[in-house]
């Protein structure tokens, strides 16, 4: 093989070494980018997923009270009927 033949090949080589080494960038670029976009998509997904606990917390907390309110108005309901069977 002469000088000539060798850098000519090692020319061809390096360009497809470059050639590869951008496929590769833009496949990496687009793997960064998917993650990123389901990075965001967790992170969407978790504020909803709080937002969701929060209200199911206060629908607890509104049960809990109207219960309670239940079970005072029946207390009460109870000792005017005693008042009245009394009379």
């Amino acid at each position: 093989m002469t000088l000539k033949t060798t850098l000519k090949l090692t020319a061809a080589a390096a360009s497809l070494a470059v050639l590869a080494g951008c496929a590769s960038s833009g496949a990496l670029e687009e793997v960064r980018t998917t993650a990123e976009s389901a990075q965001a998509d967790a992170a969407e997904a978790r504020s909803i997923a709080t937002e969701a606990q929060n209200t199911a917390n206060q629908a607890q907390r509104d049960a809990q009270q109207a219960l309670q309110m239940s079970q005072q108005n029946r207390e009460e309901m109870n000792r005017m009927f005693e008042r009245s069977m009394r009379k």
